[in-house]
């Protein structure tokens, strides 16, 4: 008996101390024709080996857990990868692009994407959206980590950045504009209407996430239309060699997806994911959230077909469908505020599909292509259960929005030298807009055409500059309104002082079109449509930076920045005065003119630790102002001028054998609140709704303060692995400050506070 035992708790030891393996494996590349790199030098941790013909590299037997990739290759610059994390299950492919001209890419992207010679460009990786604390999956919430970017509002993912409104933002998919790619985009807002670029969750799954670029300051040439930050998201590629599979569930919802080779004979792939809400399941059983009944689906993909001569052909796409119904309560005895005397019914869909093209061309040239259509409708449909209980302005109403976009991108790069490349492209897009079904001629087209030239160019050892010209040529409803023409330099120099020491300097000229519902703000009956008129904004943005490297994968860095904007929408007199900087969802039906301006500036702060040793570290912040001038040539506080920003994201890795890992991440917010309208009290009560008793952004709300934190099991199996965790955001239950309003049914005004303590568990299954 005792024999027995001792053998059974010997084969448990055993199965116990087996050391689970997997494959990491992927190309080399030169960064600038896309062309496989031969002999290149691979070393992950201690092991080396070195490319094929092909740029091929593979590690078999690699036991899981975290992993430091290295990759060289004469006349290029030595790229380090800290973060790569392999489980067993799932192979872990990297597709390394090298630069000989200083430029250096983590993974494939757009060409160009990213250009360390221009400041304020962030990467956001698949694994950092995984292992942060609350982000929904979301790559947006991951950017308010980052210095000067703060969240509009705790339910949804719009940024304010720089203290600009979340609407000068612009979201960018595998290079291309698209519409506001996001569930529920009237999460959050003051008036409960749709924005244009933002939501409550993201309807591109992380199962297809490659690396995102967050660019907040002066941009490349390769992009425009924009003012204050894009966010360009990136789709990877499936497994061209395995079958692979994950499962995910959690209160965001359930994700199964599904990804491997199109054909033996073809080293193409696929990469699917269908999700439906964890929320949805419960409305389906009856179960609400405050009176709320709250659903969503989606589904994307990514198709890869390798074309001859080493290039790639991709057909994507993603769709949704969200809602959120609000069922007033019968029993006006238990009405607590004025939206309980009401059903609100509010409907979101959203789709794009595109197509991407990259070719090399000859030795050192490369063409590019990408075309996506997408397109975005809203309705929300307020009234009241008793037809004597009105509120006659802040919730009653129906609200249409319906908005397309087009885009097109074709870009050639031509490697001249190994320290000089040029790069020509255009960009067209065409975009139609209505938020009124009922008056057929209430249409918004545009068109955009946005030529571009970059020349990067390395002009010694340690001086690296980017210069390029943006052309944008627009124009609103051919019939109404002039064509504007602006031709936008961009400038950027990137001086390294020493082995661990940089400056750079970067300028860039900006313009961008105005809001869609902008246009088509109404005014009377007999001049409904009356903005058209309107040019884009137009502004200067110089930022100067600095960067020390500590040691590998640490670094500080400061930055100082100025921008100065123009050709500023205004519009109203003493009473009603307004300037597009501060507009978010809601337009006041006045008559806008490009008269005025804005401007903002401030200076940021950077420490960075990636995670080596198990742990890591994201510090940042910054002191900014932000104002405008109004119609009467007076300059005031804008609504977003928090004026300052503090950021600690961290975490540190537990080991348990070799198949277990725990991580414990925390990150903490605190930001400058932001600023609002004094409300005329009385006033409101005679007309019973809110009424501003001011025209400028007096009233500032208090400090937001929000701490949060993820715990993560993952354990390691022969076959497949999987992840526990557990987010608790906002774990100190701060009710941060919203907005106040009116409330009818309470005659008087109250502050709507943002979100509490929401626990959010989470499974994670990968085989």
């Amino acid at each position: 008996m005792i024999r027995t035992v001792l053998l059974f708790l010997l084969s448990v030891n055993l199965v116990f101390a087996q050391e689970f393996t997997s494959v990491v494996r992927g190309s080399v590349k030169d960064a600038d024709t896309g062309l496989p790199l031969t002999q290149a030098t691979v070393q992950l941790d201690d092991k080396s080996g070195i490319t094929d013909e092909a740029g091929l590299f593979r590690f078999e037997g690699v036991s899981v857990g975290r992993h430091v990739l290295t990759v060289s290759f004469v006349g290029y610059e030595t790229l380090v990868i800290q973060e790569i994390l392999l489980e067993s299950g799932k192979e872990n492919v990297q597709e390394v692009r090298l630069s000989a001209n200083g430029r250096q890419l983590q993974e494939a992207t757009v060409s160009g994407s990213r250009l360390p010679a221009f400041n304020s460009v962030q990467a956001i990786t698949t694994e950092q959206t995984l292992r942060y604390a609350a982000t929904y999956l979301d790559p947006a919430r991951v950017a308010t980590s980052f210095a000067g970017v703060a969240a509009a509002n705790d339910q949804a993912n719009g940024l304010v950045v720089r203290g600009n409104s979340p609407s000068s933002m612009q979201w960018r998919l595998e290079g291309v504009e698209i519409v506001n790619p996001n569930h529920l985009s009237n999460a959050g807002t003051f008036s409960d209407r749709p924005t244009s670029t933002g939501g409550g969750v993201n309807i591109l799954s992380t199962q297809l996430m490659g690396t995102s670029y967050f660019m907040s300051g002066p941009f490349p040439a390769q992009y425009g239309n924009a003012m204050a930050a894009i966010l360009d998201m990136s789709l990877r590629k499936g497994n061209d060699e395995k079958k692979e599979f994950t499962a995910q569930a959690g209160l965001i919802g359930l994700d199964i997806a599904a990804e491997g080779p199109l054909s033996k004979s073809n080293k193409g792939s696929y990469l699917i994911n269908y999700r439906y809400s964890f929320t949805g399941l419960l409305g389906a059983m009856g179960v609400n959230f405050g009176g709320e009944d709250i659903r969503f689906q989606d589904l994307s993909f990514n198709v890869e077909i390798p074309t001859k001569g080493n290039g790639s052909f991709t057909l994507f796409g993603l769709g949704g469908i969200s809602s959120n119904d609000f069922e007033a309560d019968k029993d006006s005895l238990q009405w607590e505020a004025d939206k309980d005397a009401y059903n609100i019914r509010y409907k979101n869909k959203m789709g794009a599909l595109g197509t991407t093209l990259t070719q090399p061309v000859g030795s050192r040239g490369t063409y590019r292509m990408a075309f996506a259509i997408s397109g975005l409708n809203t309705t929300r449909d307020a009234s009241p259960l008793y037809p004597r209980w009105r509120s006659y302005g802040d919730i009653e109403g129906k609200d249409y929005l319906s908005t397309s976009k087009i885009s097109f991108n074709t870009s050639y790069a031509h490697k001249i030298s190994g320290r000089s490349k040029i790069t020509l492209g255009t960009f067209l897009l065409f975009q139609k807009g209505k938020i009124d079904p009922q008056w057929p001629d209430g249409v918004l087209r545009s068109w955009v055409v946005q030529p571009y030239l970059n020349w990067a160019w390395k002009v010694g050892e340690s001086v690296t500059t980017e210069i390029g010209l943006h052309g944008m040529i627009s124009k609103i409803r051919s019939d109404l309104a002039d064509v504007h023409v602006s031709i936008e330099p961009r400038v950027a120099v990137r001086w390294q002082a020493s082995v661990t020491s940089r400056w750079s300097l970067s300028y860039g000229m900006h313009s961008q079109l105005q809001n869609d519902a902008l246009y088509l703000t109404a005014h009377g009956m007999t001049n409904r449509f009356q903005n058209f008129h309107l040019a884009p904004s137009k502004g200067h943005y110089f930022t100067l930076g600095y960067q020390h490297d500590l040691s590998p994968g640490t670094s500080i860095k400061l930055e100082a920045y100025w921008q100065q904007q123009y050709n500023v929408p205004v519009a109203g007199d003493q009473a009603r005065n307004y300037s597009a900087v501060n507009i978010i969802e809601k337009i006041p039906d006045l008559k806008f003119l490009n008269d005025e301006k804005a401007r903002n500036y401030g200076i940021e702060a950077t420490y960075q630790k990636s995670l080596t040793n198990d742990f890591y570290l994201l510090a940042t912040g910054s002191l900014y102002n932000a104002t405008y001038v109004d119609i009467e040539g007076v300059r005031r506080q804008a609504r977003f001028n928090g004026r300052h920003t503090l950021s600690l994201t961290g975490g540190k890795e537990v080991k348990r054998g070799d198949q277990n890992i725990w991580g414990f991440n925390a990150k903490i917010l605190w930001i400058g609140g932001f600023r609002e309208r004094p409300i005329d009290e009385e006033y409101s009560k005679i007309l019973n709704f809110s009424i501003e008793s001011s025209n400028s952004y007096s009233v500032k709300l208090r400090d937001y303060f929000r701490p949060d934190l993820r715990i993560y099991w993952k354990k390691s199996h022969r076959r497949y692995s999987r992840t526990l965790a557990l987010d608790l955001q906002n774990v100190s239950g701060t009710r941060n400050e919203g907005y106040h309003r009116y409330d009818a049914f309470l005659k008087r005004v109250v502050v709507q506070k943002q979100l509490g303590l929401i626990p959010v568990l989470s499974y994670r299954w990968e085989f």
